[in-house]
């Protein structure tokens, strides 16, 4: 479970930010801040993975928290979300390492792509004891295999739905088949089908037979 905190000073956007939380799974939202002070002390007070954080705050901005989020709360990452768009606040958010820089307004779309992909980064580097190049160019996003534009999908594969297919199949690392991914997508095997081959034909994935016990074989899934 991922433990969240928005740190906004406009509760409405805190609200919106909110409900677009409960539309990702594994995801709580531990607690809101309405300004810089209330952000730390929610940091003191709770165990915390991820801070949603704005920049123009009432009391202090947000890139001045940075440093001292960074020395106090090493372990917690950071999306800032923030209408600036000056040059030197990007700078200066991304040399205190922070996941992502998303513009007001946030498209509710927009919002879910970014909090999944943190979710998937987060797996995959829990999920090894050790590294190799190809964890590295996932985590950093320079794999080749990497889509980011729904232009360089084929007809009837959409970016978000592929990614939650890559997501559902990072979960079942046993393999899937294609009626486990339809149930799961809640889609049809027709459409299960489409996505599984097309992440098999980008070298996402391999796909074997599994004879089971009983019954005609069952083509399964793997991420490679």
């Amino acid at each position: 479970m991922i433990k969240v905190v928005i740190a906004e000073d406009d509760f409405r956007i805190a609200q919106i930010q909110e409900g677009f939380l409960k539309r990702v799974s594994d995801v709580s939202l531990v607690g809101k801040a309405l300004n810089a002070k209330e952000t730390l002390n929610l940091l003191e007070q709770e165990e915390v993975d991820l801070l949603l954080l704005d920049i123009y705050m009432p009391d202090e901005l947000g890139t001045d928290l940075l440093q001292k989020i960074r020395g106090d709360y090493p372990n917690v990452d950071i999306i800032m979300v923030t209408a600036a768009t000056e040059k030197a606040m990007l700078e200066k958010a991304m040399r205190f390492g922070v996941f992502h820089y998303l513009l007001k307004p946030v498209t509710m779309e927009k919002f879910i792509e970014i909090i999944e992909e943190y979710k998937r980064k987060k797996e995959l580097f829990n999920s090894r004891d050790e590294i190799d190049q190809s964890i590295i160019d996932s985590f950093f996003g320079t794999s080749v295999q990497a889509v980011t534009n729904q232009k360089d999908l084929p007809s009837g594969v959409d970016r978000l739905t592929l990614q939650k297919v890559k997501e559902i199949m990072f979960e079942l690392k046993g393999g899937v088949s294609i009626e486990e991914m339809g149930e799961k997508m809640g889609a049809s095997r027709t459409t299960a089908r489409r996505y599984l081959e097309y992440l098999v034909s980008i070298n996402v994935c391999t796909a074997k037979h599994d004879y089971g016990i009983v019954g005609r074989p069952e083509r399964k899934y793997y991420l490679i």
